[in-house]
C-alpha cells in the first residue's frame, strides 16, 4: 500500500496524504485533483478500492490499425493533444500482426472503465469482418467515435474525409493532364472507404462519357508491396496514371513502375492519398490528396466530449473536405 501511495503521489505531484485521503473518500480534496489520482490508479495499473469502481476513468481508448502508415501517428498526436485538453488521457492500441485483436482492445479497456473510445481506422471499415465488440460498446453505453468509415446498425457518430471528392480532384488532375488509361488502386472489396472512392470514379468517367473498366481497377492490402503488385497489374493493362487509396500504396506504384524500367513522371503518373509525412521528400516528390487531420481529429474528440457531457442526439457523418496537392509524380502522358 505504501509504495502505491508513493507511486501515485509522485505520478499526480500530490503528497501521499492527499492520495489516501481520495482511496479512502475523505473530504478536503478538489474535485481535479481526485480525478488526477484516479487516472493515475488506473495508468499504472492499480485497481480502484471498492466504493470508487463504479466511476470511469479519465481514460479514453485510441484504437490504430497500425502505425506504419505515417497517417495513423499523425492522428494519434492531433488527437491525444486534444484529449489532454480536456483533462482526459489516451490510451494507445495498435494492433499488429499475430498481436492483440481489436476485440482484446476493447475488452481490456472495458476492463479499466474508459470513459470513451476513438477508432481512427480499424475493422468498421471493413464490412465483412467482425463487429461484435462494437456493439458491445454501445450496449454498455460507452461514447465512441470513429473516423473515416460509418457501421450500418450502429449509432455512432463518424467524422470523415470525402472519399468522393478525393477521387473526384485527383481523376479530373490525371484527365486534365491527358491521361485516358486511368487506373485505381484500392483496398480490399468490403473496404468501405475504397469502395466510396471506386462509386465516385465510375461518376466522373460516366461524366466524362466513358466507363470504367473493371480491369483497371485492383486491389490490395494496405502495404507498399501491396501497392507495387496491384499497380504492376495495371501497367500489364496499360494505364498511364494510377489514383492510389493510400500514400503507402502510391509509393509501391511508384517502385512497381520503375521495375517495368519506366519513370514516374514521364512514363506513368501516380497520385496517393493523405499527404502523410515525407511525402515531399520522395523521389520524384509525391502528388496527393490531402486529409485534413487537424480538423477532423479535433472534431472526433469534440464529438466525444458532447457524449461524455450527456448528449443524446449527434451529427451523424461530417464530412471534411480534401485537398489535392500537386507535385513532382504527375505530368501529361507520354507522346502516341
Amino acid at each position: 500500500m505504501t509504495r502505491r501511495l508513493a507511486q501515485v503521489a509522485k505520478k499526480v505531484g500530490v503528497s501521499e496524504a492527499t492520495v489516501s485521503r481520495v482511496l479512502n473518500g475523505k473530504p478536503g480534496v478538489s474535485e481535479s485533483t481526485r480525478q488526477s489520482v484516479l487516472t493515475a490508479l488506473d495508468v499504472l495499473g492499480y485497481e480502484r478500492p471498492t466504493q470508487l469502481r463504479g466511476e470511469r476513468a479519465r481514460l479514453v481508448g485510441l484504437v490504430l490499425p497500425e502505425l506504419q502508415n505515417p497517417i495513423f501517428p499523425a492522428f494519434a498526436e492531433v488527437i491525444g493533444a486534444a484529449l489532454a485538453q480536456q483533462g482526459l488521457t489516451p490510451v494507445l492500441c495498435t494492433q499488429t500482426k499475430g498481436g492483440v485483436s481489436e476485440a482484446d482492445y476493447v475488452d481490456l479497456l472495458l476492463q479499466q472503465q474508459v470513459s470513451g473510445v476513438v477508432f481512427a481506422g480499424g475493422l468498421f471499415a471493413q464490412a465483412d469482418a467482425p463487429h461484435e465488440h462494437y456493439r458491445q460498446l454501445a450496449e454498455r453505453d460507452i461514447p465512441v467515435v470513429l473516423i473515416n468509415a460509418s457501421i450500418a446498425g450502429l449509432d455512432f457518430p463518424c467524422v470523415a474525409c470525402d472519399d468522393a471528392v478525393a477521387v473526384e480532384q485527383a481523376w479530373r488532375h490525371l484527365a486534365s493532364l491527358g491521361h485516358e488509361r486511368i487506373g485505381l488502386v484500392l483496398g480490399p472489396s468490403d473496404h468501405v472507404p475504397s469502395h466510396r472512392k471506386l462509386e465516385a470514379a465510375r461518376v466522373v468517367a460516366r461524366r466524362a462519357g466513358e466507363e470504367l473498366p473493371e480491369e483497371f481497377v485492383a486491389r490490395s492490402m494496405f502495404s507498399l508491396e501491396g501497392g507495387q503488385a496491384a499497380a504492376a497489374r495495371l501497367l500489364e493493362r496499360g494505364v498511364t496514371g494510377i489514383v492510389c487509396a493510400s500514400d503507402p500504396l502510391a509509393l509501391g506504384a511508384i517502385r512497381a513502375v520503375r521495375r517495368r524500367g519506366l519513370t514516374v513522371p514521364g512514363d506513368v503518373s501516380v497520385v496517393g492519398y493523405d499527404d502523410s509525412a515525407f511525402m515531399n521528400c520522395t523521389e520524384p516528390p509525391l502528388s496527393t490528396v490531402r486529409q485534413p487531420i487537424e480538423a477532423m481529429g479535433r472534431a472526433a474528440v469534440e464529438l466525444l466530449c458532447a457524449q461524455l457531457q450527456g448528449a443524446r442526439s449527434h451529427p451523424g457523418e461530417l464530412l471534411f473536405e480534401p485537398e489535392l496537392v500537386l507535385r513532382g509524380s504527375t505530368a501529361p502522358p507520354p507522346a502516341g
